[in-house]
């Protein structure tokens, strides 16, 4: 952990040095972001627009600002509601659930209906960040910012906490855990100068990026809104939530550890896990929200292209967050080979492909000439239950004959990515 943190802080240092060699002055939004006043940043930068609607750099911060909210809304309702983050292994495993809140004192009690509540409102707000970037009409455009230096206001105290910070999010993000807490802190100096070094100059590529993020993250929301999961949640609630309303087993009544078993794994844990899985069962309630998660995932591909395009085209090596091939970014270790954006074009002809009804999707069980078309899944959506999927019955709505995506182009796209791809695909997006 000690020659990670070294090797980044030499990393966004120079990158660091760079951005401040070009910059005459910081970018408008930048001094909300540091002091934590989000919502003051968008009015600020509202009331320039206003007044000045062509400064490029101003309407990418306005979007990044509203992106930034949209985390921290997020962050506000998982901090009201207790989330367990990074204290639970389960919350580990979700990204959603792992930014890093502050533990909450006096939590209030958690339903699947307050779940979806907060899903909705992050929704709203991805859509009202997804409009700012759409409306980014110039190519030549650049915002570089203290990303390190960032603060949320997660626990709406009004005060910009070092727990809060850009830093702290992306160490979570990256570790599973808070820097702060225990496991993994090098020290309160060594990650001050890191967050302050922490430096990315986001270009138009990076916008294209964000937006086709926007989409990712909101077809994920629609999808999880088009299903009721309240019997789901009834099992894994308390694995995420300080004070689970209507827990399936009432914590009163059993017991949360051991009897002295004498078993090899925690049987509360598997028996847990058993139930969890005979509840993947999600009757279809909006089935309208499956279609526009199908039109956010095309929207991701084709934004994935143009960000590609564009970073591509660039001749500057200044922190960069995506390089091209000729680049070096600002996460070491992170290099991009021209092999593998060429094998990422790859996966964009495959996937739209996919989603476009035109290759199908292999099952185990099915004949060879015969796939699952993706696209009606979503068109002609379901109640979603996971074991039938597997075993295959479910499948069977969706099947037809022709021609299916193979293991072999699969099989040559993870290899241009060092076996690595499902790493390189959350950050290329």
């Amino acid at each position: 952990m000690r020659r990670l943190c070294r090797v980044l802080f030499v990393a966004v240092w120079i990158g660091g040095l760079a951005v401040e060699a070009l910059a005459d002055s910081p970018p408008l939004i930048e001094s909300f972001l540091i002091e934590g006043r989000l919502a003051d940043g968008i009015a600020a930068s509202k009331q320039h627009l206003a007044a000045h609607p062509g400064d490029a750099e101003a309407q990418l911060g306005l979007a990044a600002a509203e992106f930034l909210q949209a985390v921290e809304r997020l962050g506000q309702g998982l901090y009201r509601h207790g989330a367990l983050g990074s204290r639970s292994w389960l919350g580990r495993l979700l990204p959603i659930v792992r930014l890093p809140v502050p533990e909450n004192p006096d939590p209030i009690a958690t339903s699947a209906d307050e779940v979806r509540a907060l899903v909705k409102t992050f929704l709203d707000d991805l859509a009202t960040a997804e409009r700012s970037l759409d409306a980014l009409a110039v190519d030549d455009v650049t915002l570089p910012l203290h990303v390190g230096q960032i603060h949320f206001d997660f626990n709406a105290d009004g005060i910009a906490s070092a727990e809060e910070s850009g830093w702290q999010m992306f160490q979570t993000m990256m570790n599973g855990r808070r820097v702060g807490r225990g496991r993994g802190v090098v020290d309160d100096d060594a990650g001050n100068a890191i967050a302050k070094a922490f430096v990315i100059q986001f270009d138009r590529g990076d916008a294209y990026w964000l937006q086709g993020y926007c989409h990712l993250l909101s077809a994920f929301g629609e999808a999880a809104l088009a299903h009721d999961a309240d019997a789901f949640f009834g099992v894994v609630g308390p694995y995420l939530f300080a004070k689970p309303a209507s827990p399936d087993l009432p914590a009163e009544m059993f017991a949360e550890t051991s009897r002295g078993m004498n078993l090899p794994f925690d049987e509360v844990h598997i028996a847990d896990a058993i139930a969890a899985v005979h509840e993947t069962r999600f009757p279809l309630v909006a089935p309208e929200r499956m279609e526009k998660a199908l039109h956010h995932l095309e929207a991701v591909l084709t934004l994935s292209r143009k960000t590609w395009e564009s970073i591509e085209a660039e001749t500057d090596d200044t922190a960069e967050w995506i390089p091209n091939a000729r680049q070096t970014g600002v996460l070491p270790g992170m290099a991009v080979t021209a092999e593998m954006i060429s094998s990422w074009q790859d996966f964009l002809d495959e996937a739209e492909a996919i989603l476009a009804g035109k290759k199908l999707v292999p099952h185990w069980r099915l004949r060879d000439g015969y796939g699952i078309n993706v696209r009606e899944v979503f068109l002609q959506p379901r109640d979603f239950d996971v074991v039938r999927w597997i075993q295959g019955a479910a499948a069977v709505p969706y099947v037809s004959k022709g021609p299916c995506t193979n293991r072999a182009t699969w099989a040559a796209i993870q290899r241009s990515f060092r076996g690595q791809f499902l790493s390189f695909a959350v950050w290329f997006n």
